[in-house]
């Protein structure tokens, strides 16, 4: 495998890793400190957790997509 390949994929799995960490930190912070101290009605928890959800979704599709990429080298 050459050398850009495995900084691409390298890159890819960082990209992956900060945007699991940062959706799971705002996802937290959102719901149980900012949400509540600013008396946001339950209904923003919801919108909360689909927006969440689908950083989950892109982190998901991501991996999938590294998982293929060391399939193919």
């Amino acid at each position: 495998m050459d050398k850009e390949k495995e900084q691409a994929m390298a890159r890819k799995g960082r990209h992956i890793g900060v945007v699991i960490a940062v959706t799971m930190l705002l996802w937290l912070a959102i719901s149980l400190f900012i949400g509540p101290a600013l008396g946001l009605p339950g209904r923003f928890a919801l919108l909360f957790d689909f927006a969440a959800l689908a950083g989950f979704i892109y982190a998901g599709v991501n991996i999938f997509q590294l998982w293929r990429m060391r399939q193919d080298s």
